[in-house]
C-alpha cells in the first residue's frame, strides 16, 4: 500500500481522467498533502469544481484557463473544510457566481465528545481548519446534486473532520481525505474522530465503487482492499495499545513512545494524536477510560 512513486502530474495543467473528468493539481506539495491537493472538474458544458483547494491565485488561475469555449462553472462542492481543501472556494465563487455545497462550517458535524475536547482547550493538529469557510447550500447525508448531464450524491463521511463528505459520481466517488491510495487518513481530535472514522469507512466500501478519486495521490483502483486495509491498520493498532496498557496505566504520550519505536522523534507528536484518537474511541466503548477527565495529557487504564 505504499504511493506510486510515478504519481507526479504537473501542478495547474488539466488532465482528463475519463469522459466529463478532469484533475488539476495544486501547487501545494507537503507532508500532509503529498503532490498536492487534486481539484476535480465533473462535466462537459456547465462543471461542477469539486475541492477547489488551497488559497492560491495561481492555483484559481488555473482552474479558469482550464475551461474551454462554451463552459462555466455551475456548483462548487467542498469535501472538508481544511485548509488544503477549501479557502479558494470563496474566491472561485466569486470569479464564476457558482454556490458553494458543503456539510456546513468547520464546526458542523463535529461529535459531542469533540465539542467537549475543544472546548477543555485541545487544539487541532495537522492540515490546519478552515476557520472562515461558509457555504450557499448545506448538503445533508444522501442529498443528492443535478447539474448539465451529471448527478452527484453526497454522503456524509465524518472522521478525518466533521464536516467531510464524499460525492458520488456514477460508480466513481471522490473520497476527499476520507480514504487515500498514498498514505492512510489523518485522525486528530479534536477535528478527527477515530468512531466516526472507522463507521464512515464502513460506509464508503458499502457503496461498492468501481473507483476513488482522493484529495491526494493517484486514484485508488481497488476501493474495497484499500478501506479493508484501513480497518486492519486501525484495528491492529487499537490491539497495540490494549497490550501495552495491559502492561499498566500510561498517557498517550508514553505509549505512543512504546508503540511506535521506529519513528523519528519529530513525528511523535503526530503519533501521539493519532493514539489519543483510539483512547477516545475505546472509552467510547467502555474499554478503557482515563483517570479523571477526557483529556489529552489524561493517563488511561484498561477496564476489566
Amino acid at each position: 500500500m505504499n504511493p506510486p512513486e510515478d504519481f507526479d502530474p504537473p501542478a495547474g495543467q488539466a488532465q482528463t481522467l475519463a469522459p466529463g473528468l478532469q484533475r488539476i493539481l495544486a501547487p501545494n506539495p507537503s507532508a500532509m498533502t503529498w503532490r498536492g491537493t487534486n481539484t476535480y472538474l465533473v462535466g462537459t458544458r456547465n462543471l461542477a469544481v469539486i475541492d477547489p483547494g488551497p488559497s492560491d491565485p495561481a492555483h484559481l488561475q488555473a482552474i479558469l484557463n482550464s475551461l474551454r469555449p462554451g463552459q462555466s462553472i455551475s456548483h462548487i462542492l467542498v469535501t472538508h473544510a481544511h485548509l488544503d481543501h477549501s479557502p479558494l472556494a470563496a474566491d472561485l465563487a466569486r470569479e464564476t457566481g457558482a454556490p458553494i455545497l458543503a456539510y456546513g462550517d468547520a464546526l458542523a458535524g463535529r461529535s459531542a465528545v469533540m465539542q467537549g475536547l475543544a472546548e477543555s482547550g485541545m487544539a487541532g493538529g495537522g492540515e490546519g481548519v478552515d476557520h472562515s469557510f461558509r457555504c450557499d447550500i448545506a448538503l445533508a447525508d444522501g442529498a443528492c446534486v443535478q447539474g448539465d448531464g451529471w448527478q452527484i450524491t453526497a454522503h456524509w463521511t465524518p472522521g478525518h473532520f466533521g464536516n467531510h463528505l464524499a460525492f458520488q459520481w456514477g460508480d466513481a466517488v471522490f473520497s476527499g481525505d476520507l480514504v487515500m491510495g498514498w498514505a492512510s487518513s489523518l485522525v486528530s481530535p479534536p477535528d478527527g474522530d477515530l468512531t466516526q472514522f472507522m463507521a464512515s469507512c464502513a460506509k464508503l466500501r458499502a457503496l461498492n465503487a468501481r473507483i476513488l478519486h482522493a484529495g491526494h495521490g493517484a486514484p485508488v483502483t481497488r476501493p474495497s482492499a484499500r478501506i479493508d486495509w484501513l480497518i486492519a491498520h486501525r484495528n491492529a493498532r487499537e490491539t497495540a495499545i490494549l497490550q501495552a496498557l495491559a502492561q499498566g496505566p500510561a498517557t498517550a504520550q508514553a505509549l505512543a513512545r512504546s508503540i511506535y519505536t521506529e519513528t523519528p522523534p519529530a513525528l511523535l507528536p503526530a503519533a501521539t494524536r493519532n493514539v489519543f484518537a483510539h483512547l477516545v474511541d475505546l472509552a467510547g466503548k467502555n474499554r478503557v477510560e482515563p483517570q479523571g477527565s477526557l483529556a489529552y495529557t489524561a493517563v488511561f487504564k484498561t477496564i476489566s
